[in-house]
């Protein structure tokens, strides 16, 4: 078997891509729903906190840039596997010690996270290319179960288990299945496959692409959104008066609304040409949200929670985008870790400025406020990248 051409698109790599996918946010949901019991039991900064919530869209950014790379020297099994491997890694380390160690381990697991973030969309485009729209919605329907059961699940461990480390370290061992399954299911092809399934690579810079530049900043302020929401909504909560326990099961709704967005817009949105109507909705149903909670936090805290969620979906449409936008693997690959890798950089300063101005004023008023107006911004960027064209 050669390393290079495309996985197998069985049902057990699809399996094997949902498992995945479902380890790629409890390593940012577990601690986000305990995150003041971490900070009180480690006696950190309101600073180490807002630095802890960015590091994960931090090193996504960085890490991204190296996963092209891998997927080209080991092949897109070994490359998905070590970062599997070493997203488990990072989750035993980073509850042994104290704050520069959390801070370390979770680095270390987002690096692992932010390999597969951009070479899974590519196994989904080389290995499934007549079901593009429904393997991405199992792999974000996934991504979001994920998510969300960790944080729901996470303080109740805390409770069970008498502290946050083993409720926080448990998440190593679903990784760790994870990385047995994905060995299992991903086999790559026979060599005359290459020619059928991969288009020669592009020579020209996406860097230049008007369109590849709409494409990143739109996943960017979606990633800026969604982890600023995933970092700081139970805080936000439990200061409208919901006790940790409920603000926890909150941001787990928010996340597990987005598994039927993720699993059933995908689809409908690859029938059209045109994508933007679909981001049009969704983020005018997410700014409802993040209204409700800036005017009257704790009139309806599950309605405005269910409207944040919808705004959710944006990713999944993102990956989608990048799929339809390009006429090959390869340009796929490459406009991947351009978006991941540039998007998530623009992502790392939203959870750490959402902090720091709460912190600066008090209320959570001029954060929400700001992010009213980068809903606004990514929703017009969404809508420009969803018009039917090419990078």
């Amino acid at each position: 078997m050669n390393r290079h051409v495309p996985l197998v698109g069985s049902a057990l790599l699809a399996i094997g891509v949902a498992l995945a996918a479902a380890n790629l946010r409890p390593a940012v949901t577990s601690l986000a729903s305990v995150l003041g019991d971490v900070r009180a039991a480690l006696g950190v900064s309101a600073a180490w906190t807002s630095a802890l919530t960015a590091v994960p869209a931090l090193c996504f950014g960085f890490a991204a840039f190296a996963a092209p790379w891998l997927g080209r020297r080991l092949g897109m099994a070994r490359a998905i596997g070590l970062s599997l491997g070493v997203l488990t890694l990072g989750l035993v380390l980073r509850v042994i010690d104290g704050p520069w160690v959390v801070l370390g381990g979770t680095f270390i697991a987002c690096a692992g996270i932010a390999v597969s973030n951009v070479l899974i969309p590519v196994v989904v485009k080389a290995s499934f290319p007549d079901k593009v729209g429904l393997i991405t919605g199992v792999y974000t329907g996934a991504l979001a179960a994920g998510a969300a059961v960790a944080a729901a699940l996470t303080p109740r461990l805390e409770d069970w288990l008498g502290s946050w480390r083993p409720a926080v370290g448990a998440w190593a061992l679903l990784s760790a299945g994870a990385v047995v399954v994905w060995f299992a299911a991903a086999r790559h092809g026979e060599a005359a496959s290459v020619v059928r399934s991969v288009a020669p690579v592009e020579k020209r810079s996406l860097l230049r692409s008007p369109l590849a530049w709409v494409i990143t900043v739109f996943f960017g302020l979606q990633s800026l959104f969604a982890y600023t929401v995933m970092g700081w909504l139970p805080a936000m909560l439990v200061d409208s008066g919901v006790d940790r326990n409920t603000a926890g099961m909150l941001l787990a709704g928010s996340m597990l609304l987005s598994v039927p967005v993720s699993l059933f817009v995908p689809p409908i949105a690859a029938r059209f040409s045109s994508q933007a109507p679909v981001v049009l909705a969704l983020g005018v149903l997410s700014s409802a949200g993040i209204l409700g909670m800036l005017v009257a936090p704790a009139a309806a805290p599950g309605l405005w929670v269910v409207l944040i969620g919808f705004g959710m979906g944006m990713f999944p449409l993102a990956l989608l985008i990048m799929s339809l936008r390009t006429k090959s693997t390869s340009d796929t690959a490459r406009l991947s870790a351009m978006a991941q890798s540039i998007g998530y950089l623009i992502a790392a300063s939203g959870p750490f400025a959402f902090g720091v101005l709460r912190e600066a004023t008090g209320t959570w008023t001029v954060s929400l406020t700001l992010q009213l107006v980068l809903l606004a911004a990514l929703t017009v960027l969404g809508m420009i990248a969803g018009r039917p064209r090419y990078v």
